[in-house]
């Protein structure tokens, strides 16, 4: 296997199985020995990359990982004296009973990440620390990303989750999942979580790919598994998985066969995933909201429920797509999202009104360092036949945008 090819593998395991290791360990050994256990992880990673560089990769990778943390973990905690009541407590998948070991390893997984999410989310927790913690934790998200997702700085990151970890210790002494009413309590905010897990892998704000299918796929499972849960039965998570399966629908459309990205109007739909559209169609259709208003979630899988069905770009229902744009600004406005509606905006009303109207928001919200703001303004003033001050927008575009792989689908643009 080249380095290359080992890097990329390791990166996927990372996705997949970071937050699975620590989610089994703190199970285990407890939220006291949290960065403990950080350590052990993130050290397993670091070790296979080493030994499966020259050995093959391991028949269960995700074994392999959780016996040598688990192992590298109780040396550490023996050392330091914590731990003498485990006796030897040592985990071998070698011999005839492996498969039982790896099959209730399965289960230990999915119980144990639920436990995870769900402490994360612990009401003493601020918001913020319980997003932090989740997506550092459960979703291996770095501080780059982070800071990303939450448009703060990488040292505001670092340091609110050393603050976070510190309250986490203190507060949440032992992974459960809570009873009926403090379970559903907690479920927003874990279903904002799994959105910001999903959203990161739809729309990777850095690094040289455009599309984490790793996260997306491990958000959505993630979600799956909260459904298992009678008491996590709600419309708002119906809503959720309905628009995680219209986005996933869309995967193979959005990079062409040299790995490049295709926007939405050259995008091949015959590439869209019809069965994970009728998924999302089922579950849409379960997320009734009654006599209550719909969710963000509701509106967004709305949207790109829209997109998954338009025959032809050109066929796209631009005017519903506005209307739930709108009904979501009017219910909880956002910059960003703002920013986004003017797309389907001067689609219904022109590029020219278009332009105004983005414009008009730029008085209103500082876009200077969004690299989204000036693609979008670019696209208008080329509609719009400026292409003077087409290229100066896209270069500044191509400047401000940290995710490679679309820095050079902007960088092809200046040619026209």
């Amino acid at each position: 296997m080249t380095q290359n090819n080992l890097t990329n593998t390791i990166d996927h395991l990372f996705r997949n199985e970071y937050g699975k290791v620590v989610a089994v360990l703190t199970n285990k050994f407890g939220v006291s020995n949290l960065e403990l256990i950080e350590d052990a992880a993130q050290d397993t990673f670091l070790k296979a990359m080493k030994i499966w560089g020259y050995k093959s990769i391991p028949d269960n990778p995700t074994a392999w990982l959780y016996r040598v943390a688990n192992n590298a973990l109780i040396d550490v905690l023996r050392r330091n004296k914590k731990m003498d009541f485990f006796g030897s407590d040592y985990i071998e998948l070698n011999g005839e009973d492996a498969t039982e070991r790896e099959q209730t390893l399965d289960d230990t997984i999915s119980d144990s990440q639920l436990k995870m999410i769900f402490a994360c989310c612990h009401p003493t927790l601020s918001q913020e620390y319980q997003i932090i913690l989740s997506l550092k934790l459960i979703g291996g998200f770095s501080n780059k990303e982070l800071a990303e997702a939450l448009l703060k700085k990488e040292e505001t990151v670092a340091k609110s989750f050393t603050r976070a970890k510190k309250k986490f210790r203190e507060e949440v002494a032992f992974l459960q999942i809570p009873v009926q009413m403090g379970l559903q309590s907690r479920l927003f905010m874990v279903l904002q979580v799994v959105y910001l897990l999903f959203t990161e892998g739809y729309a990777a704000t850095t690094g040289s790919q455009v599309l984490k299918r790793d996260i997306c796929y491990e958000a959505l499972r993630l979600a799956l598994l909260l459904r298992e849960n009678k008491y996590c039965k709600h419309p708002d998570l119906e809503a959720l998985i309905a628009l995680m399966c219209f986005h996933a629908s869309r995967f193979d459309a959005r990079l062409n066969d040299e790995g490049e990205l295709v926007t939405l109007e050259n995008q091949d739909r015959s590439k869209y995933n019809q069965e994970l559209i009728q998924i999302g169609i089922r579950h849409l259709e379960n997320s009734g909201t009654e006599d209550k208003l719909p969710s963000s979630y509701h509106l967004e899988a709305a949207r790109s429920y829209y997109h998954c069905v338009a025959k032809t770009f050109e066929k796209t229902d631009w005017k519903s797509i506005l209307h739930l744009y709108n009904l979501q600004l009017q219910r909880q406005y956002s910059p960003m999202l703002a920013l986004n509606q003017i797309v389907p905006f001067a689609k219904v009303n022109g590029a020219k009104k278009g332009l105004a109207a983005l414009n008009d928001l730029q008085e209103k919200t500082d876009f200077k360092n969004s690299g989204l703001f000036y693609a979008i303004k670019a696209a208008l003033l080329l509609e719009t036949n400026n292409k003077d001050e087409y290229k100066s927008t896209l270069k500044k575009a191509i400047e401000l945008t940290e995710n490679e792989l679309i820095k050079k689908h902007l960088s092809k643009k200046l040619s026209v």
